[in-house]
């Protein structure tokens, strides 16, 4: 039959499209990501192997290698050695050649068995899903021509796109290139849009490198993350239990010295730390001043331009251009110089890993009491509250 046993409308194979894709995005995103990759929850076996399934039939992708290329990614992101960085191989190459990208990166069987611990090796992915991993993609061709005739070969063809192109290319070329940060993680990662619908949540790209092993993508009360919700239903039914969830910041009202807790609660915290930093610190600052160099010479204003960014990036995310710009700027107006170098040093505690919990607390304390002595009213209220943070239990 022409149209299929199904003979639907026009718009019903359009709905068929979108149903079909959603539930390949749905696998990629809770069963090869966040499950099997970062182990952020479980899945029931029968949730786990329906995607198993589903997945091999519409996109053909062996879960090891997915795996692997991922964690590899996530080692090596956007320096050399990440698999698909735009800002190593350049975005118009991973946008439209993610695809191409992560069939080489498969290739690599030393790098796969490195990466690839705790992905399933049971009988029927030895035999069926890595050993034959292009006849799913056919059963899937016969199956639409079956049920929905010849626009079936459209909707497969759409099928067969859909994951090349939106979570090989967009997201790991655009979620490096374009959008907005909530945090200044080490890499170039970004959140596309804050609303996760089209791509299951995946478009909070800064939000998940910035909290990798965690569920759950959104962060701020008004992002949605589409693969949050599908978890939730899952575990309502039993079917998923979530493991991990982005840390939490909480102030304890009458705290007024740093110890252990504040130390746990800053260097677990560290990324949201940094975030309130800039915008309680930093940003201030730098709007008084932008204000008094441009009422006294107007010829400056070209050195702040962009002077926000410059100051809330990590210094290796930073041109050798743009670092420029901004040591002409810190070596023009002192207090920006004082809380940028604050900064650093703020964040030097935290990198000191070898360091005792004692030497810890001890560093911390030594950055409030410079602080609170600078001289600046920003720098001494942002020590204060320092002081309050205390971890916060993490519920999902």
């Amino acid at each position: 039959m022409i149209y299929g046993v199904l003979n639907l409308s026009f718009w019903g194979y359009v709905l068929a499209t979108v149903i079909f894709t959603q539930i390949t995005i749905a696998g990629v995103t809770l069963y090869l990501h966040r499950y099997q990759t970062h182990r952020a929850l479980t899945l029931h076996p029968v949730v786990s192997h329906i995607f198993r399934f589903w997945l091999w039939m519409t996109t053909g992708m062996v879960t090891a290698q997915w795996v692997a290329i991922h964690r590899k990614h996530h080692a090596t992101t956007d320096i050399e050695g990440d698999p698909h960085s735009p800002k190593v191989l350049g975005l118009k190459k991973v946008l439209w050649q993610g695809a191409e990208l992560y069939k080489a990166a498969s290739k690599d069987k030393e790098m796969v068995d490195k990466y690839s611990h705790g992905t399933p090796k049971d009988w029927v992915e030895t035999n069926v899903y890595s050993r034959f991993s292009s006849r799913g993609i056919i059963l899937m061709l016969i199956i639409n021509l079956i049920l929905f005739g010849i626009p079936g070969l459209t909707i497969w063809a759409i099928q067969m796109l859909w994951i090349p192109f939106h979570a090989a290319g967009v997201i790991n070329g655009i979620g490096h290139h374009w959008g907005y940060r909530n945090f200044e993680c080490h890499d170039a990662a970004t959140n596309i849009i804050p609303w996760g619908f089209w791509i299951g949540g995946e478009e909070l790209h800064n939000n998940h490198h910035t909290f990798a092993s965690s569920a759950k993508f959104s962060v701020k009360w008004w992002e949605f993350d589409l693969g949050w919700f599908y978890i939730r239903c899952l575990s309502a039914l039993g079917l998923a239990k979530v493991k991990k969830l982005p840390p939490k910041l909480a102030m304890e009202a009458g705290k007024l010295h740093v110890d252990l807790d504040t130390v746990k609660a800053v260097v677990s915290n560290r990324f949201q730390v940094m975030s309130y930093y800039y915008k309680r610190v930093v940003r201030p600052i730098l709007k008084m001043e932008k204000k008094a160099v441009v009422a006294a010479d107007k010829s400056q204003r070209k050195l702040f331009q962009r002077a926000g960014r410059l100051l809330r990036l990590q210094d290796s995310l930073l041109s050798p251009r743009s670092k420029t710009r901004l040591q002409a700027l810190l070596a023009s107006r002192e207090q920006l110089r004082v809380v940028y170098n604050y900064r650093q040093s703020l964040q030097n505690i935290w990198l000191k890993t070898a360091s005792s919990q004692k030497e810890l607390v001890e560093a911390l304390q030594q950055w409030c009491k410079q602080a609170e002595e600078s001289g600046l009213d920003v720098l001494h209220q942002f020590a204060q509250q320092i002081k309050a943070f205390v971890p916060k239990p993490v519920r999902a």
